[in-house]
């Protein structure tokens, strides 16, 4: 196993390089789901990493369960300065355990209270509530997702702008966005060196439905304008309920995209363009993580399992 146990701790740290590629270089749609991927990759080996370093380092614990052969030092040998990293690893192990909970409870907890707020009205696709604030978000679950959107935002808009609005919010709830979000975010919460493609999938998704609502409406323009003018909206008062599901992301970024050529459609990237160089650093680096990963689990499970007395 040597060194290479420590690796699925250490290339997440290829996050940053590979996030700014996407988001800027590859098309919404194929960044979202590419970023996605390899943040889910890297956080389950970050995590597994600790597990088998959690395992070597209980072992060598006073009064443990585990078989006294897994203290031995033919399995200690196996993990490099085993007695420091493996104890290191189980309150590492812990906090990501109860961090990632506390993601999961948070998210559902949120998406309950919003259906909750919804409880009355018509089971229509688009539920609109009347609120001094302006805000439109895509809430999933239930029967089907639905559009919700505060009557204040609807008088602020033109009709133009309203279709905008919900094509936007569809465009969410199409491509299952929040699934990409929230992986997103337990893989920064499982090793805060994927940070950034968190941050980087919550603006390739905004521009992911960006694109899709401009295809649909068809002018560039009038989408960019409605963008801004719902942001603009939106700080102008109080923070709008459910904050959390109406997240605009990085607007001056969506404008000028927006106000841009739409994004050539996904196809086979060069690898000696910055496109490919995107591509190739994120499922190299994926691959690295996973093939060390699995190296390191069995090996460690062919050294505990020879180890365990019969």
């Amino acid at each position: 196993m040597g060194i290479f146990v420590f690796l699925p701790l250490i290339l997440p740290l290829t996050a940053w390089p590979v996030a700014r590629l996407a988001s800027h270089r590859l098309h919404p749609r194929t960044a979202t789901r590419l970023l996605t991927c390899v943040a889910a990759v890297m956080g389950v080996c970050s995590t597994l990493c600790l597990g088998l370093l959690m395992v070597v380092g209980t072992a060598q614990l006073p009064g443990n369960p585990l078989p006294d052969g897994w203290s031995d030092p033919e399995v200690r040998a196996a993990v490099p300065q085993d007695e420091i990293a493996g104890k290191a690893a189980i309150p590492a192990l812990v906090a990501v355990v109860a961090v990632c909970a506390r993601t999961l409870w948070r998210h559902f907890a949120l998406r309950r209270r919003a259906h909750e707020a919804l409880a009355g009205l018509p089971d229509t696709e688009v539920a609109v509530l009347p609120d001094a604030q302006p805000y439109a978000y895509a809430l999933p679950g239930g029967r089907r997702g639905r559009i919700v959107v505060s009557t204040a935002l609807l008088d602020r808009l033109r009709p133009a702008e309203r279709r905008v609005v919900f094509a936007h919010e569809r465009a969410h709830l199409a491509g299952r966005h929040h699934r990409h979000l929230l992986t997103v975010r337990l893989a920064a919460r499982a090793n805060p060196a994927l940070r950034p493609l968190s941050s980087a999938v919550a603006y390739t998704a905004e521009r992911w439905a960006d694109e899709e609502a401009a295809a649909r409406v068809g002018d560039r323009k009038v989408v960019a304008r409605t963008i801004s003018k719902v942001a603009l909206s939106a700080k102008a008062v109080d923070e709008p309920a459910f904050a959390a599901l109406a997240t605009p992301g990085p607007v001056p970024r969506r404008v000028a995209a927006l106000l841009a050529p739409p994004p050539c459609a996904p196809g086979p990237a060069a690898a000696f363009t910055t496109v490919g160089l995107a591509t190739w650093t994120a499922g190299a680096g994926t691959a690295a993580s996973a093939m060390s990963s699995a190296n390191s689990a069995l090996t460690l499970a062919a050294t505990l399992h020879a180890a365990t007395p019969m």
